[in-house]
């Protein structure tokens, strides 16, 4: 991954390949944003003109290159945009940040050295500057034919991401200031961890391979691990996990994650959705709904980031993290629509469509975690199309059984900005689930469809409990063009605010 420091430096006398400036959308045209004095006053205080004249207006994202003026050590300008110039005072907001410099880092693939001076109030800002560049960096290059160049490998007739940043206006000696940049390197390498499973292709990422992936991170960064194969789930009764899994010659697996702290006083467990391929099972998808199923694990790649960050970080709060790992295939052992399952509660369920899968998985895994009676359950999945047909591709969705939580983990999202909106749980939805046959069905009604699921899996938290569910199902594969800091294909959604969650969480701020 690119590598971040911190440092005083001028940029005029600093040697690197690019300076990276920020400018702003202002009234008038373009507005050079703090930071980047030093480079205005080399054009003669007349660097927003020749951005106007280039083209630039400083709209967020905008990536402006032009030559760097004389003196300078580094022979190139970059100009990212912001956006609009923040109200007086205001300052520039921590995601605009991220996002100008994901984007700069993105456009400097295949540099080796850049400096960042985009504006830098406080250690909050570096962090998030920090972050942008991290995310914004990333390439999946694994299943790329890779030839060597210099120190690493690089897609064949491709560029290496950018090799190092350097934060200027950053302070190396200050304890917040390094505290910000160390959290910002834990994080984006735990979350590009994510999104290299997200990724990885489903002959390769097959349950049994994620829970070895998970055993030996775990060894790493001194996290309790425990992965039940298809023996122990069956002499458990997991009943939802077996099924989903029965269709395929790739077993399921339950991995339970668990960090802890010798401060601790709260108790926080993740729970997350581990469909390593989602066919539909007999329930078979349609063509042009099976290509990008390989993502369909992202909620359990979201829980695993943000344990192993929580360990990185040393947070002061219990983590435990259940990946609930199968594959949804079709085959003469699969469940069937009209199968019952008995669930790890004890409760069955009544499978009307087979491709309603990862509400089962989800289930036996959220009663497991219940067992332990934590401070408060977050659920995380590519749970459901309704919930992308009500907020679109890149906000989640937020339900609970408790207002405050879901208010709280909202404004998790928020500090960190992922898009996020809270929704309901209809209390009328349920009737939709009756079963003649189970205690509930899989199914209910069509319309609220990513309701129906969350108060499907409410059904199997335990008692007293309290309990968040984010359905990912939009922002966790990007299939268009990158923007900002995310790119095309995974995302890791959710890991940033399952992040900060546990952070509020060890400072009593859980809501």
């Amino acid at each position: 991954m690119t590598a971040l420091t911190l440092s005083t430096a001028a940029a005029p006398g600093l040697r690197a390949d690019a300076i990276v400036i920020g400018v702003a959308k202002g009234a008038e045209g373009p507005v050079v944003a703090p930071g980047a004095e030093a480079v205005d006053t080399a054009y003669d205080g007349g660097l927003a003109g020749v951005l106007e004249t280039l083209g630039a207006s400083g709209a967020e994202g905008e990536v402006t290159k032009l030559p760097a003026p004389s003196g300078f050590k580094a022979p190139l300008v970059v100009a990212v945009g912001l956006g609009d110039v923040p109200e007086k005072d205001a300052g520039y907001d921590g995601e605009a940040l991220r996002r100008a410099a994901g984007a700069a880092a993105r456009a400097l693939t295949g540099t080796k050295k850049a400096a960042f001076a985009l504006p830098l109030a406080d250690a909050a800002d570096a962090g998030a500057v920090g972050e942008g560049v991290l995310l914004g960096a990333y390439s999946f290059v694994a299943y790329k034919d890779t030839a060597k160049s210099g120190k690493g490998a690089k897609a064949r007739n491709g560029k290496a991401p950018l090799a190092e940043a350097v934060l200027l206006g950053g302070k190396p000696r200050d304890k917040a200031y390094k505290a910000a940049v160390e959290r910002a390197v834990a994080v984006s390498e735990e979350l590009n961890r994510a999104r290299d499973l997200v990724n990885t292709p489903p002959n390769d990422l097959t349950p049994e391979a994620f829970a070895a992936i998970a055993q030996a991170a775990a060894k790493e960064h001194g996290i309790k691990v425990q992965v039940l194969d298809e023996k122990a789930l069956a002499k458990g009764g997991y009943g939802g996990i077996l099924g989903v899994g029965s269709g395929s010659a790739s077993a399921p697996r339950l991995v339970k994650l668990s960090y802890t702290s010798s401060k601790a006083k709260k108790h926080l467990a993740l729970v997350g959705k581990g469909i390593t391929y989602d066919s539909g099972g007999i329930s078979l998808k349609p063509a042009g709904h099976n290509e990008t199923m390989k993502c369909d694990m992202s909620g359990a790649a979201a829980v695993f980031a943000a344990v192993v960050a929580a360990a990185r970080l040393g947070l002061e709060v219990n983590v435990t993290g259940w990946l609930a790992l199968a594959e949804n295939m079709p085959s003469g052992s699969a469940v069937r629509p009209g199968d019952v399952l008995r669930m790890y509660s004890g409760k069955t369920v009544e499978v009307l469509n087979t491709d309603a899968e990862g509400r089962l998985v989800l289930a036996d895994a959220l009663w497991a975690a219940s067992q332990e009676k934590p401070d408060a359950i977050v659920d995380v999945a590519t749970l459901t199309g309704a919930m992308m047909l009500a907020l679109g591709s890149r906000t989640f969705g937020i339900m609970a059984n408790d207002d405050a939580f879901r208010t709280a983990v909202h404004e998790a999202a928020e500090e960190v900005g992922e898009a996020a909106w809270p929704m309901p749980l209809p209390e009328h939805l349920r009737k939709g689930m009756e079963s003649a046959t189970a205690d509930i069905a899989n199914m209910g009604e069509r319309m609220g469809g990513g309701l129906v699921a969350g108060l499907f899996l409410r059904e199997f938290v335990g008692e007293g409990i309290t309990w968040a569910h984010l359905d990912i199902a939009g922002p966790a594969f990007n299939e268009g063009g990158p923007f900002g800091y995310t790119p095309k294909g995974g995302t890791g959604s959710a890991v940033r605010t399952l992040v900060r969650l546990a952070e509020r969480t060890a400072s009593g701020d859980l809501g």
